[in-house]
């Protein structure tokens, strides 16, 4: 009798551990992606990125919407690598959803420390 409770226990701790890894190697944007692969689909929204005043592209303000739908995939995109190459100011880009007039942006969300809240920069 001892060996089957050890065994359930055995595999029951080996679960919990894969079930943590799994939940720990899931990024901002989940485990399908990362954010520097969903910077580059925000290609159309380079000028907008980086002006204010620029207009923005039904391109590049249907793959905002997209994107907005998972606040923390937005922030890590807006700081991450492949947007400070391309010359991306966050401060700007973070505008893009309320230049698009997306009604379902996020709202009273922070990205990072430095970071304005999306509060601010969407209202």
């Amino acid at each position: 009798m001892k060996s089957p409770m050890k065994l359930v226990c055995v595999v029951g701790f080996v679960v919990l551990v894969v079930s943590i890894a799994g939940v720990e190697s899931a990024g901002e944007c989940g485990k399908s992606t990362t954010p520097d692969n969903e910077a580059i689909k925000l290609a159309p929204c380079a000028t907008a990125a980086q002006d204010e005043n620029a207009r923005v592209s039904q391109g590049c303000c249907a793959q905002v919407k997209k994107l907005g739908q998972n606040p923390s995939c937005l922030c890590a995109v807006l700081l991450s690598d492949t947007a400070k190459m391309a010359g991306v100011n966050p401060q700007i880009a973070i505008t893009i959803p309320k230049r698009c007039n997306l009604a379902n942006r996020p709202v009273g969300y922070k990205c990072g420390r430095k970071f304005t809240s999306i509060t601010k920069l969407l209202n």
